[in-house]
């Protein structure tokens, strides 16, 4: 089976996915209403779509290709939305977050899609495990082998991404002492973490049919990395993240994710190599169990430094990127939230702590998606 050509598109143009907890109002535990909420949501006129996911108790939203953060906040807003007047018709809760913090996989329902249902029978339960919800940011490349670097390069900052999306630190009723346990559930599935490090698109290409030679691949889709091309969009797509509780910081993110991409393109402030990935997976455990206080790797000189500190002079080295972007206030956002609180996780325990109820927390979580928290 022979990869489809890499599509045109415009550089640097953005794409943001996002897959949301659809909840009952009664104990706020997870609930299958997406056939009911596409349901009503259906004709309703959207700058972006809104689709089911692997099983009825998620759904996802997307923009359309956006020039800046600016669009990507108005169209997430628009979705946002029109999505939270469906929900309460149908008295639902949608939240953001990267796990629902208590819900159970043996009772989650896959959704009938004969995707999904493949997908289940090849892993049985690890697809309703995947019951989990995280921001993909897709950036338009402006050729195969562009995209491929581009892809090598944000690699490094897989670990900054992660720390700063992170809102996945309760499972199953459980804190799991993580700051990001979603990413522990993508990462059983055999074809996940990085990808390959091959720098032309005819590389790639051989190293594709080779997979699909096996029959372990058929499409892109079955690859889970944390970073993977899109070719039939022209992009590449970036997968780590969990998602936010609000569309601000999902834009602020996609923003952020936009200035990285444009440094990395235009400055090329450091070169390429396989090296890069010999503290890959530590760099990536320590995001995802410490947040933005994991220790950092530099995968070039080996020292070791907070992700907060190097995410610190990381923005500062964006910010001629973000003016030419018109992306100031994504920074601005991302400079503010590490002040404050560092990450949702964060702001999700301090709930906890406070009101010694997780439905409480899910409470919470829904109005701030909504944007009707205080």
């Amino acid at each position: 089976m022979s990869l489809e050509p890499f599509a045109t598109s415009r550089p640097l143009t953005m794409g943001v996915e996002l897959e949301l907890q659809i909840v009952n109002r009664h104990d706020y535990d997870l609930t299958p209403g997406s056939k009911d909420l596409l349901r009503v949501m259906k004709g309703v006129a959207l700058p972006g779509d809104v689709t089911p996911e692997i099983t009825d108790s998620m759904i996802e939203l997307c923009t359309g290709v956006c020039d800046s953060y600016e669009q990507v906040l108005d169209q997430l807003t628009v979705t946002r939305d029109a999505l939270v007047r469906s929900a309460d018709k149908l008295n639902l809760g949608l939240s953001g977050g990267g796990t629902h913090p208590y819900q159970h996989w043996s009772k989650q329902r896959i959704f009938d899609k004969p995707r999904f249902q493949e997908i289940s029978g090849l892993y049985g339960y690890l697809s309703k495990q995947f019951t989990v919800f995280g921001q993909h940011v897709h950036i338009g490349c402006e050729g195969p082998d562009q995209a491929l670097r581009l892809l090598h390069g944000l690699s490094r900052f897989i670990p900054h991404l992660i720390a700063l999306s992170a809102s996945s630190p309760y499972v199953q009723g459980n804190d799991t002492g993580f700051h990001s346990a979603r990413l522990n559930s993508v990462f059983a599935f055999p074809l996940s973490g990085r990808a390959p490090f091959l720098l032309t698109w005819d590389d790639f290409l051989v190293f594709f049919e080779k997979m699909t030679r096996t029959g372990v691949v058929k499409s892109m889709k079955d690859f889970y990395w944390d970073i993977r091309p899109k070719p039939e969009y022209g992009t590449i797509e970036v997968r780590v993240l969990d998602t936010p509780l609000t569309i601000e910081k999902a834009s602020a993110l996609a923003g952020l994710i936009q200035c990285l991409a444009r440094w990395i393109s235009q400055d090329q402030p450091f070169a390429l190599a396989e090296d890069d990935y010999l503290p890959y997976t530590f760099n990536r455990f320590q995001a995802c169990r410490f947040g933005l206080d994991g220790t950092f790797v530099d995968p070039k000189t080996g020292e070791h430094r907070s992700l907060r500190e190097d995410l610190n002079v990381t923005l500062h080295a964006l910010e001629p990127h973000a003016a030419a972007l018109r992306a100031e206030p994504a920074l601005r956002f991302i400079r503010e939230e590490m002040r404050w609180q560092g990450n949702d996780a964060t702001w999700a325990r301090g709930v906890v702590e406070k009101e010694q109820l997780l439905n409480e927390l899910v409470r919470q979580q829904c109005e701030r998606w909504a944007g009707r928290a205080a």
